[in-house]
């Protein structure tokens, strides 16, 4: 099957702005029977399900975790062994102290299972927030998911599926696909925590999660699909902030000095279509 995509351009989505701007941009760009596929960022901060991690307090456990299991056991030996990735070792080892505000939080909402693994906790997204600010993933996916597509049938009368992913990965251990996050969609397992972090060195990586789906597909093509999507994602934006440090290099400040104004300079990509 041959997709075309189309990226979706918008301007920053704020806190708890509600539907209204990215239904009418979605509704501009689609078509009839088309694929519409949504990071869960600007969904979770459409819905303001964001938290301010400089009003946590560390403590003894997430600083061991920060310091000596994450900064030294996995950045100097853990991840070179494993054959992670040199931007990830590197990010490792230079984790500035107010990571350890993060794993405090981690630690407290989805227990050490998460708080274990050196990045990517959760699913709990830095990148795309101002200052402080963490995305958690969308409370309710499959409602969100349900709820943009109503809408859009209903102000238009265009019948498409909504598909609502994590770039954050699926993978492959025989016939079953994982993920280390704690939501996905049915027949992909999820929540495995530290476990799926070290097992994804020894199996084969899909793709990007589908965290909710209006339609019943393989989970194989939607995933299939979700790539072609990031691929787009990534060919048509000048500033695609995969991590926390793009956006510190692009706005050449702290990460925690990053304001919602200097993110609404910029042209995002929240959502590609895909027509067959």
């Amino acid at each position: 099957m041959t997709y075309y995509c189309k990226p979706v351009e918008t301007n920053y989505f704020k806190a708890n702005e509600g539907y209204s701007r990215l239904i009418d941009v979605l509704i501009n760009n689609c078509s009839e029977g088309d694929y519409i596929y949504i990071n869960e960022t600007p969904i979770s901060t459409i819905e303001g399900n964001l938290i301010d991690e400089s009003e946590i307090n560390s403590g003894i456990t997430s600083f061991l975790i920060t310091e000596l299991w994450c900064r030294y056991l996995w950045g100097y030996f853990l991840c070179p062994l494993l054959g992670y990735n040199e931007r990830t070792i590197k990010n490792l080892r230079q984790m500035p102290k107010e990571a350890r505000k993060h794993k405090e939080f981690i630690l407290k909402r989805y227990g050490l299972k998460h708080a274990l693994q050196p990045t990517a906790e959760a699913g709990v997204d830095l990148s795309n927030v101002p200052g402080n600010f963490v995305s958690l993933l969308p409370e309710n996916p499959e409602k969100s998911a349900s709820k943009i597509k109503n809408m859009i049938k209903k102000q238009s009368n265009k019948d498409v599926e909504i598909i609502i992913i994590d770039t954050d990965p699926t993978y492959k251990f025989r016939n079953i696909y994982f993920t280390t996050l704690p939501q996905s969609i049915k027949g992909i397992k999820n929540d495995t925590g530290i476990f799926g972090y070290v097992l994804r060195a020894f199996t084969k990586k899909v793709g990007a999660t589908p965290l909710a789906t209006t339609i019943d597909m393989d989970i194989e093509e939607l995933i299939n699909m979700a790539n072609i999507v990031e691929e787009c994602q990534k060919n048509n934006s000048t500033n695609f902030f995969e991590t926390i440090y793009n956006m510190q290099e692009k706005f050449n400040v702290k990460y925690d000095e990053i304001t919602v104004e200097m993110l609404d300079s910029v042209k995002h990509i929240p959502a590609v279509i895909l027509h067959k």
